[in-house]
This record gives structure tokens, sequence and C-alpha cells, in this order.
């Protein structure tokens, strides 16, 4: 596969942590699990006119080719063949919530069309990025678009950027009250914030953080025994580790290691199938 990912122009660092392109070199329909990071996505399709919907337990079904993803507490089952050619737009915390202008917890744990925030912009950046031929000019386009939304926008909200440093420093959930003392709010008003320009609670914020630091010692195959890795990333102890492990990701570390692919949060689907019935060829620019 070939990727790219780069940080966006000073403008937008505020909002965007990076931007990045996906193009397969051949396209399985397979089944790969996607673990919560608890960051907002936007992905766009260029090799086909939708994205496919896996639900666990039901039918497939195709979706808008242009999708806001929203901040994610619970793994999800996508289709390998979505990454034939995908855009995407990687929000930092609290910054999705700015740049469009709506609370991050609406759309938390959802999949919904880019074209109800964007409208017809929203197709229409999608048909311009499918006549770019190069990776890098399809990132310097989406990076030009964004730059002629900045107008009016407001910035991430204080609050959010100080609480999400102070959780960054400290990763404990049990600093949720001290965060809130510190910064002058009660921890009911504070939580309700953070809620709004995240997208959850900083509770649930802080345990997503502490599953995705084991995720990446895992994924860089350190030699760690389970119980020195669950003390390492503050969890209580191993049985607490295995449990907030299996509560975000469906599966145990164990396992996780074993299917673990290129990108930290993508493993192998426990029951990875494949589709018998293929995809209808469209006209597209790779």
């Amino acid at each position: 596969m070939d990727y790219i990912e780069r940080q966006p122009v000073p403008q937008l660092a505020p909002y965007i942590r990076s931007v990045w392109h996906a193009r397969a070199n051949s396209t399985e329909y397979t089944r790969e699990r996607t673990l919560p990071s608890g960051c907002v996505e936007v992905i766009l399709a260029l090799a086909w006119d939708f994205l496919m919907d896996c639900p666990e337990g039901g039918p497939d079904r195709q979706s808008s080719p242009e999708l806001v993803v929203g901040a994610r507490s619970v793994y999800e089952i996508v289709d390998t063949a979505d990454m034939a050619c995908l855009v995407g737009i990687h929000f930092r915390p609290g910054g999705f919530s700015a740049f469009v202008g709506e609370r991050a917890d609406l759309f938390s744990n959802r999949s919904v069309p880019l074209a109800g925030l964007w409208g017809r912009s929203a197709e229409g950046l999608r048909d311009a990025l499918r006549e770019i031929r190069s990776m890098t000019g399809r990132l310097d386009y989406l990076e030009r678009f964004l730059l002629g939304r900045l107008a009016g926008l407001r910035a991430p909200h204080p609050l959010v950027g100080f609480a999400l440093e102070r959780f960054s420093r400290h990763g404990s959930i049990a600093a949720v009250r001290e965060v809130a003392r510190s910064a002058g709010w009660s921890e009911r008003r504070f939580s309700q914030v953070f809620r709004e320009g995240v997208g959850f609670s900083p509770k649930t914020w802080c345990r997503i953080q502490r599953f995705q630091r084991a995720v990446k010692l895992l994924h860089a195959g350190k030699e760690l025994p389970l119980a020195q890795l669950a003390l390492d990333c503050g969890f209580y102890d191993q049985a607490h580790f295995a449990n907030e492990f299996r509560a975000f990701s469906g599966i145990d570390a164990t396992r996780y290691a074993g299917l673990r692919t290129q990108f930290s949060n993508h493993t192998d689907a426990v029951s990875a199938r494949t589709r018998a019935k293929e995809l209808p060829i469209l006209p597209r620019a790779l």
C-alpha cells in the first residue's frame, strides 16, 4: 500500500493534526478491525462512489463516499476494498468542533455524510480530488480547500486545550476533578464543555488514551510482561488492563499482537471473510 501523511500548513494546525492519502495496490474484499482513538476524521473515497458499512452481525451496506467518522470509543469493522483510494483529514482533539462549528459529541461513535456539514462543496471537493493524478497534488488541493474555510472560524476552546495538556502529562482519570479545579470550573461544567469539544467526557477520553498507549507499545513489539505493560500505561493491574483492552477493541492484547497490521489502529478482523460479489469498476484516476 502507498501511504503518505503530513502535518498541514500552520494556519490549519490548531484544528487538524494531519492530512493523509492511502492507495492500495490491490483491493481484496476482506475485513479489518479499526480501534478507537477518540479523534474525528473525514474520509473521502476516490475509487468508488460509496464506502462500505460493515456492521457485525448484519448485512453490508453502501454509504456516502464522503463521511465524517466521529470520535469512537468502540472498535469498528471496515472493508479493506475501501482502501483502494482514500483521502482523509485527522482532526486534533477539540479541533473538529471548532472547525465545523458543531458539537463533537453529536458525532461520537457515528459516521455521517459530510454533505450534512459542507453541502454540495463536499461532493465538489471529492470530484476535484479525483481529477488530480498525484497523491501529493491531492493533499495540496485538500489543504487549499480547508484554508478557504478558515474565515470566521472560532479557535478551539481554551479550556479544552488546557485539559488535554494536563491529561497528556498526568494521564490519570483521577486527575479530572483536579484539572477542573485548576481551571476554576465546576466538575460538571468542565465535563460538559470538554465533551462538546472533544466528543467524550474527560474520564472516557483518559480511558481511551490509556488504551492507546498500550496499543502503541504492543504494535511496536515491546517485549514486556503484560503485568508490567499494564502498570507502565496507567492501569491498576493486569486484570484491569485485560478488561479495558477487550472493552475497547473486542479482542485481548495477545490476539492483537498476532493480528496487527501496518497501522497500529488496524488489525485483521477475527472473522475476516472475502465477499463473493465483486464491486463495480468505476472510472477513477489513481
